[in-house]
């Protein structure tokens, strides 16, 4: 199962974390959290990786209709969005809202708010690439 929508840029990570950021916000998300996995692995267990950031992004309204439809569903939210750097280029995943209804089940309404938020999302990726 594909549980994730992507896109592979030929740019430099800080830059593209901020495009992120923006592209996000276009769509109406905004950013709650944000994880430097790189950062947490060398304090913690003296690993190196790559930049690794994870973005817990949240649309307030989409958040609103799933927690009506499922109060269970914060379980699954914010929804993440990773920036990694891969070689010379910067990946940018995030979560495909459809594994929400997934893991939740077909009924209770999520399945409409699963479909706006992929939409959305969709959106935010497909502006980064110019």
């Amino acid at each position: 199962m594909d549980y994730g929508l992507g896109v592979r840029l030929q740019q430099p990570f800080g830059p593209t974390v901020d495009a992120v950021t923006a592209a996000l916000k276009e769509q109406g998300f905004g950013v709650l959290t944000t994880i430097d996995v790189r950062a947490t692995l060398r304090e913690k267990i003296g690993e190196e990786i790559e930049d690794y950031l994870i973005l817990g992004a949240c649309n307030p309204a989409l958040a609103h209709r799933a927690l009506r439809a499922d109060r269970r569903i914060g379980l699954l939210l914010p929804c993440n969005v990773v920036v990694r750097t891969d070689g010379d280029a910067t990946v940018v995943e995030a979560v495909d809202p459809q594994t929400l209804v997934a893991l939740a089940g077909p009924d209770g309404g999520l399945a409409e708010v699963a479909d706006e938020a992929a939409r959305r999302l969709g959106a935010a990726l497909d502006s980064l690439r110019g």
